[in-house]
């Protein structure tokens, strides 16, 4: 219970400061780097994705050996397995 009371404390103040940043670089004449760095930093923040879930739970989340196992199948990714003019090709 602590923990989240914490919690919410700390989000509320970088909150309040956040808006702080944004209203003194909008109104007041005095703004400087601090301010834009917050508000920028804030906004940043903003864009990463919070409601994430780990891959195993995700819905239509691909199985981890997936790829590997494609990989070692061999020789379905070839485009052409013998040469198409009859010809061999020249060992560089």
């Amino acid at each position: 219970m602590v923990g989240r009371i914490v919690r919410w404390v700390v989000g509320l103040v970088f909150a309040a400061a956040w808006w702080w940043a944004v209203l003194r670089l909008a109104l007041g004449q005095g703004a400087g780097v601090l301010e834009g760095a917050v508000v920028a930093g804030g906004w940043g923040l903003s864009l990463l994705p919070v409601h994430c879930v780990p891959k195993g739970r995700a819905d239509g989340a691909v199985r981890a050996g997936r790829w590997v196992a494609a990989w070692r199948v061999g020789g379905v990714t070839r485009a052409s397995p013998h040469p198409r003019s009859g010809e061999v090709s020249d060992p560089s």
